[in-house]
């Protein structure tokens, strides 16, 4: 059995495999240690870890060397690509076809822009077929939720040809168990602290929950407030993505 199809295997709804996201290969091989089975990339991790702008393509070789970097660890692993650092399929058949040949289980593809917009469907359905035929699990995320665009049943459907379907920011319980009735694949959602509990989207019928950027934003606020700890001050939130993103080189 390949590593996407071992992957695809862990995808149940009701029972949904929590993916942790990593930024370097120190956070993937502790995570590793910890019992994980699979292993997420997160693109703002990365993109600041270089000191890169985060979903503008500007971390192509960074990301395929964590892959490859963090191959060895024993475990599954998934690969966040922005929307596939190009809008050419052929680029990205060519790009997913060197993940597969370093052991990639999976790769996530995302129709939202750097802009504000969301790839047109069309070009976002051939980006998700192009990603096929690698032996690798394809995630097709759609951003509508976090951009407050579009149609997000009508995208779900589009994407149906991809093996995942990624909603991140869908969190109501209801609307969640309407994306999962509107299509056959199984449903990734990002995990929101304060929202719905993991045995809860379970019940909804989600098959995958991701943590996205949270657990490096969770370490940045661990580490400040550490070194403020030194000083008897309070320590801080957990910083938003975009006031993370907002600080990175544009």
């Amino acid at each position: 059995m390949t590593a996407g199809q071992t992957f695809r295997d862990l995808h149940r709804p009701g029972d949904p495999l929590l993916l942790p996201n990593a930024w370097d290969y120190g956070s993937a091989a502790f995570l590793a240690a910890h019992g994980f089975p699979a292993i997420g990339t997160t693109s703002l991790g990365v993109a600041a870890v270089h000191g890169r702008p985060d979903a503008a393509g500007a971390t192509k070789a960074e990301t395929i060397e964590l892959a490859e970097t963090i191959g060895g660890l024993g475990v599954l692993v998934t690969v966040d690509l922005e929307g596939g650092f190009s809008d050419d399929p052929g680029e990205v058949s060519d790009l997913v076809a060197c993940l597969a040949g370093l052991g990639v289980a999976g790769v996530n593809l995302e129709d939202g822009r750097p802009d504000g917009t969301l790839r047109p469907i069309g070009l976002h359905q051939r980006i998700i077929e192009a990603a096929k035929g690698h032996g690798v699990f394809v995630n097709a995320r759609t951003d509508t939720y976090w951009l407050k665009t579009g149609d997000t049943l009508e995208r779900v459907r589009a994407y149906g040809h991809a093996d995942g379907i990624f909603v991140p920011g869908l969190s109501d319980p209801g609307e969640i168990a309407a994306v999962v009735a509107s299509t056959p694949l199984p449903l990734n959602v990002l995990h929101q602290p304060g929202g719905p509990s993991l045995a809860r989207l379970a019940a909804a019928g989600v098959a995958r929950v991701s943590t996205g950027s949270l657990l490096y934003r969770a370490a940045l606020r661990a580490g400040v407030a550490t070194v403020l700890a030194i000083r008897d001050e309070p320590a801080p939130r957990i910083p938003t993505y975009s006031e993370i993103a907002a600080q990175l080189p544009r």
